[in-house]
């Protein structure tokens, strides 16, 4: 299973003191010796983390294959296009969100999304769409002739933290999910059979299929056994881990733990 290091929370870190340190760009080299098979960073429209700058540098300088994260607005396309990334990810966004909290919106005549990805196939850039794990989406993304989709996986990771740990007892907690262990058991069994049946579906459908959010240490076996997913992205467990490890030693221990 492939590896995309999600390198954001490097920029988050330096955004909350507004200076030059740390540097995004310093993590390439080591991303690469660690083993990880492509960058992502999401480069937001409130530019809260990555910053233009940053991207442009990453895109130009990076000797793995880029996944640039972006909105669907006419200036994230231009910039996209500019740039000409391996890949895009088309995501939702919300100003007042803290991270993406749910798949990019893809039924109906979406005749912005349709444009988006119009204009970055023709650059030949590679198109993805960041959806829930439905097959009104999974058929949708088909229709809109997309060759990735990638699974949000923020309600399995989530069930997952309610279930194995002691969330419930602090801020954290997911009100709507301060169920019985029981309940929360089955919740994660069916999420995971659903990701999986929809991961074999768009794999007979001709689509490639990723998945990112919410992924850690503790929860990305469970993923990692759905054969039909061939690349996860993940980024915040993986730099909040390098803080005690390092990124390398983190890198490293997340590719271990993504061998089939």
């Amino acid at each position: 299973m492939q590896l995309g290091v999600n390198i954001d929370h490097i920029a988050v870190l330096r955004e909350a003191r507004k200076i030059a340190d740390p540097d995004p760009l310093d993590a390439l080299s080591i991303c690469k010796r660690a083993g990880a098979d492509q960058i992502t960073l999401h480069l937001r429209e409130d530019r809260r983390h990555m910053q233009d700058n940053d991207v442009r540098n990453i895109i130009k300088l990076s000797s793995l294959p880029i996944n640039l994260e972006c909105a669907i607005s006419p200036e994230m396309i231009d910039i996209a296009c500019e740039l000409n990334p391996h890949r895009v990810t088309l995501v939702p966004e919300k100003r007042e969100e803290v991270t993406t909290e749910g798949g990019l919106h893809v039924s109906g005549e979406q005749p912005a999304l349709k444009e988006a990805i119009k204009r970055l196939q023709n650059k030949e850039i590679e198109v993805s769409l960041f959806i829930d794990p439905t097959l009104d989406a999974v058929k949708t993304s088909l229709d809109l002739d997309v060759a990735w989709i990638e699974f949000h996986t923020g309600k399995y990771a989530n069930i997952y933290a309610m279930l194995y740990s002691n969330v419930s007892k602090t801020h954290h907690s997911i009100t709507e999910l301060e169920l019985p262990r029981k309940i929360l058991k089955q919740m994660l069994d069916d999420e995971l059979r659903n990701l999986r049946l929809l991961s074999c579906d768009a794999m007979e459908f001709g689509l490639r299929v990723a998945a990112g959010h919410g992924l850690n240490m503790q929860n990305v076996s469970n993923i990692v056994e759905i054969e039909t997913i061939e690349e996860l992205n993940i980024g915040q467990s993986i730099i909040a881990r390098s803080i005690y490890v390092g990124l390398e030693q983190a890198i490293l221990d997340m590719k271990a733990k993504l061998i089939r």
